[in-house]
């Protein structure tokens, strides 16, 4: 699983490449931010550990014990049918007499989540030539920043070069903000005016992108509720705009999805990919919410991997997403 932004991205590149110089620190980075992972889960983590500690600690391993941790798993938004496989497959085990004792039982169960976050392919592809990445989403999940960050880690990470198309046409602050991040990340930037057909600004993007050489282009989108039918239509709609320039794009559509809304970022994700192909997940939010077994429940039910995680405003507070880390913070005590 992606740990780092250089194991996100498949960039093909030699080990002669030209690229900014590697971090120093990267473990020191990447303990500090399982810590940041770790604290922003505690909602959480405590209403999943007293259920665990009373039940895989305390007691007979009788049927009580499964449906009371089936209960507290579906609070935390794994979603049932995620933990219902789960939770047999645990059961199943320990009747086997695999595992003895609650911390057994605990790593067991870690390892049990992480493995079914693993779905899929968590990378990008950037050996396109360009690669256009498209964001889509619904309002306020972050996606506008989300794009925004990437195109900075990109740049300033991997020494790539990034175009930004600003197909959000209908809210005036999205430009506003997405020229911020352009500015911010020392990318270019098109845009189009006010209420301007979005796909004419994503077809100018990638005409701009590839006259420039650009290797990475990002499309935003205005965010739209999954149950717009035309906007949703208007979502296609750019996808086959952006093909008529380059038949195999977008290379991969990232799906924003805010981890306080539990349930409800399931049926988004669900819908979202049945209006246009979802290649990933970015998961935002996740430092405000005890629903974070959201993340588990779309990997385990649509199929579609969680590519990032958002846990906070700054920069550093989005990061590939790690199964291992994710399952660990989640469950640690």
């Amino acid at each position: 699983m992606a740990r780092d932004w250089r194991d996100l991205f498949i960039t093909g590149d030699g080990p002669g490449a030209a690229a900014p110089d590697p971090d120093p620190e990267p473990e020191r980075k990447r303990r500090g931010f399982f810590r940041r992972l770790r604290e922003n889960l505690a909602k959480t983590r405590q209403a999943l550990g007293a259920e665990i500690q009373a039940t895989l600690f305390e007691g007979d391993l009788d049927a009580e014990t499964w449906e009371r941790l089936e209960e507290a798993l579906i609070m935390a938004d794994v979603g049932a049918a995620t933990t219902a496989r789960v939770v047999g497959q645990l059961e199943q085990e320990a009747e086997a007499g695999g595992l003895e004792g609650g911390e057994a039982l605990t790593r067991r169960l870690t390892e049990l989540l992480a493995e079914l976050a693993r779905t899929g392919d968590d990378r990008i592809d950037l050996r396109h030539d360009p690669t256009v990445i498209l964001m889509v989403g619904v309002n306020g999940t972050g996606k506008t920043t989300t794009l925004g960050k990437i195109a900075w880690h990109l740049r300033n990470e991997l020494g790539r070069t990034v175009m930004i198309g600003a197909a959000d046409t209908f809210r005036a602050a999205a430009t506003e903000q997405l020229e911020g991040w352009a500015k911010r990340a020392g990318v270019p930037i098109v845009t189009g005016p006010e209420g301007s057909d979005p796909g004419a600004v994503a077809w100018d993007a990638i005409v701009q992108g590839r006259a420039q050489g650009c290797d990475v282009i990002l499309v935003d989108t205005a965010g739209r509720l999954h149950t717009q039918d035309d906007l949703m239509a208007e979502l296609a709609k750019i996808r086959r705009v952006i093909a008529k320039q380059m038949p195999d794009a977008p290379h991969e559509t990232l799906l924003t999805v805010d981890a306080t809304t539990g349930q409800n970022g399931l049926r988004q994700a669900r819908l979202f990919a049945e209006a246009v192909q979802v290649d990933g997940i970015v998961l935002t939010k996740l430092d405000g919410t005890a629903k974070g077994g959201i993340a588990l429940a779309i990997a385990g039910e649509l199929g579609i991997p969680v590519k990032l995680i958002g846990v906070g405003e700054a920069l550093e507070d989005l990061r590939p997403f790690d199964a291992d880390d994710f399952a660990k913070a989640l469950l640690s005590v």
